[in-house]
């Protein structure tokens, strides 16, 4: 997947992001596992919306992005608003030297773009690497519910003045997988007309018992499963699974 003309449309695709809820709960949990630290490390941070907020909010944070356009971005953004911020241009999977945090955040189903279980689990190894004794990890992940009802061979399609697209969703195949399939149109300013670029996405999820799994193998401590950002337990429908674990 190219992120090139992505980072541009990115914002205008994530604008109903559930951030303040991510922000929400990753506060609820620092002080119900008693997390005191301040420093935070968001993976797969984008464009840095959530990056911002954070520091924002008084947390030391650094940012980590495969994207060299959305970490460019970022910056700008955190110039924009008077910050100073530490991002670092790194696979997930090949996460290292980026210091020790209390807090680890992985959000908007990230995670769910490795196409292989054993980058899940370097993933995680190198959280758990990063992290420093009893630190939080958050991440979220689409449920195989969602991958199956939800998205597989759904279409959805946005038309504004700006930014359209049309995005047609496939099941992919590896089991729990999909294919999405997305054309944006992008206004120019000058003439009016609008640009056309097609990107290709692929996602993959697993069992939640197998995520737990996974997360035990490389050291952690689970300690809550929550439905779609809620702080609820996960049900037969539940779309995106949050899991809070802890660096034993």
């Amino acid at each position: 997947m190219s992120y090139e003309r992505f980072a541009y449309v990115y914002d205008d695709l994530m604008k109903d992001a559930p951030y303040e809820k991510w922000l929400e709960l990753l506060l609820a949990k620092m002080e119900q596992y008693n997390v005191d630290g301040k420093h935070v490390l968001d993976l797969a941070c984008g464009t840095g919306e959530f990056t911002v907020e954070l520091a924002k909010h008084g947390f030391t944070v650094a940012g980590v992005d495969l994207s060299e356009e959305m970490l460019s971005m970022a910056n700008d953004k955190a110039a924009n608003a008077g910050l100073s911020l530490s991002f670092f241009q790194q696979n997930m999977a090949e996460l290292e030297g980026l210091g020790t945090y209390d807090t680890v955040t992985l959000f908007c189903d990230s995670l769910n773009y490795l196409r292989e279980e054993e980058d899940i689990s370097k993933t995680f190894a190198g959280v758990y690497t990063h992290l420093r004794e009893d630190g939080l990890f958050l991440f979220d992940v689409h449920s195989v519910y969602k991958m199956e009802k939800v998205f597989a061979n759904q279409t959805f399609a946005l038309s504004d003045e700006d930014v359209s697209y049309i995005w047609e969703c496939f099941p992919g195949e590896a089991e729990h997988s999909v294919e999405h399939e997305l054309s944006f149109f992008i206004r120019d300013e000058e003439s009016g007309m609008y640009d056309r670029f097609d990107e290709f996405h692929y996602q993959r999820t697993y069992q939640h018992s197998h995520y737990r799994a996974l997360l035990e193998a490389a050291g952690f401590e689970v300690l809550e499963l929550l439905s779609d950002l809620e702080d609820e337990p996960i049900h037969a429908e539940t779309e995106r699974i949050l899991f809070v674990s802890r660096k034993k």
